[in-house]
């Protein structure tokens, strides 16, 4: 489990995070939402240790971030995945060279010991013949594929991902969402999203938390928030036309 108390970020005079407080639990997938400018990235950045903070807690597992050495902070990070937007896969390394890179920096296995655990996360995300390929000779959906199974190659404890979905067709998004879903359950990992997509609020949204203007202005559940009459949140949730629809639904089925 991941615990945020009392949280807060600034920039010289820009206030970012005003004291945010909440918590992300074992084998679920949270997503953090909101407007851009929310606050959510730099939400994000702390809870990775790459922005310093200046008043509030962060702990995994009961570890105060703040208080481990910075060989203790280097293990935590060893438990750690990423999933960057765009992918970031290193242009430069096969699909399975990439999916290595941390087993390099963060294990002492042997050449076979990694490309063998590199072997078994490519099959587990349905890239058992991407070894070879170059990032630019893979689409969008097999970038994405292959940067979760780098983030999970060294069996993380709590997984990150950052608007994972982004500059993906919906069909192609909700099978990365599926997978994040399938693997948080089947790893028990602690899964965070930054997201602002709504279908993956209503795919995988089993822990949602609502920044507006670097407040926690409503936490809840894929079943709780077309329920909610918080304005914020029917304001942001509701912009499109289809879930203005949504919402009507329910309307209707209550009445």
């Amino acid at each position: 489990m991941i615990e945020v108390k009392d949280l807060y970020k600034s920039f010289g005079d820009a206030h970012i995070l005003k004291g945010i407080s909440t918590s992300f639990e074992k084998g679920k997938t949270s997503l953090v939402i909101g407007q851009s400018g929310s606050g959510k990235t730099v939400f994000i950045k702390c809870l990775l240790g790459l922005f310093p903070y200046e008043k509030g807690c962060i702990s995994y597992d009961g570890q105060i971030f703040s208080e481990l050495s910075e060989n203790q902070k280097r293990d935590l990070r060893a438990k750690i995945g990423m999933v960057f937007q765009g992918s970031a896969l290193f242009d430069s390394m096969t699909i399975a060279e990439n999916v290595m890179f941390p087993l390099r920096m963060f294990t002492t296995m042997s050449k076979s010991e990694m490309e063998d655990r590199a072997d078994f996360v490519l099959k587990r995300v349905n890239l058992a013949d991407a070894h070879n390929k170059m990032p630019s000779e893979a689409s969008g959906g097999m970038q994405k594929r292959a940067a979760i199974a780098r983030a999970i190659v060294n069996n993380p404890k709590y997984l990150f991902c950052d608007e994972p979905n982004s500059g993906l067709d919906p069909k192609t998004a909700i099978v990365i969402d599926n997978l994040i879903q399938e693997i948080t359950d089947e790893y028990n990992i602690t899964t965070v999203i930054n997201s602002h997509d709504m279908n993956s609020v209503m795919e995988i949204g089993e822990k949602i938390v609502f920044l507006k203007d670097g407040v926690k202005a409503w936490e809840g559940t894929n079943k709780t928030i077309f329920k909610t009459d918080n304005q914020v949140v029917t304001d942001f949730v509701y912009s499109s036309n289809l879930f203005k629809k949504v919402r009507q639904m329910y309307i209707e089925e209550r009445q």
